[in-house]
């Protein structure tokens, strides 16, 4: 269900990135002191990681038109719901597992999210500059993960550096739809 003007989407957006950030943020200092060992805590801090992502992306569907974005942003909370499961199951078999789990949904979804920036930058929601970086970050990290899970220094001291990340560039990018909605708007023909 798509919100009803482009103003209130954008208002909508903007709330929902600032929570998104600010949780992610959150999450990431909470798990930078409860992820060595891995125990009960550090698996409830991974599987609720990615569902923070799963619920986000599902409230986003109220705010975004059918149609592509609408179905990556489906894809992108169905993906990352599955990602809370196997992060937790992975949990059981240690660091590199969890790596591997995180790393692959660090991959997919980073694509997913620059498919959903390029598909916002029109001059409504502009330019989505930090979402489209978080999102090729995420690619990228992700595979990293992947790479360091196969070696003997695999740590999860990596992943609050990504969630701070991903929480910083969605908090930049809430402060940037703020400003959008603040300036003047001038017409053009």
């Amino acid at each position: 269900m798509s919100t009803n003007t482009p103003s209130s989407g954008m208002s909508f957006l903007l709330k929902l990135y600032l929570g998104r950030g600010v949780l992610a943020v959150g999450w990431a200092a909470a798990f930078a002191f409860a992820h060595d060992p891995i125990d009960a805590l550090a698996i409830t801090l991974l599987v609720v990681y990615p569902l923070i992502d799963a619920v986000s992306s599902l409230i986003e569907l109220r705010a975004v038109p059918d149609g592509s974005e609408g179905r990556l942003t489906l894809f992108n909370g169905l993906l990352s719901a599955l990602a809370a499961v196997g992060v937790g199951l992975a949990g059981a078999g240690g660091v590199s597992a969890v790596l591997h789990v995180f790393g692959a949904w660090a991959v997919v979804s980073g694509a997913a999210q620059v498919l959903v920036g390029l598909l916002r930058r029109g001059p409504e929601l502009g330019r989505q500059w930090p979402i489209l970086i978080a999102g090729g970050l995420s690619f990228l990290v992700g595979i990293f993960y992947n790479i360091q899970a196969l070696g003997d220094d695999a740590s999860l001291d990596v992943l609050s550096v990504y969630a701070t990340g991903g929480g910083v560039f969605f908090i930049i990018q809430a402060g940037l739809l703020a400003w959008r909605t603040r300036r003047p708007r001038t017409q053009t023909v």
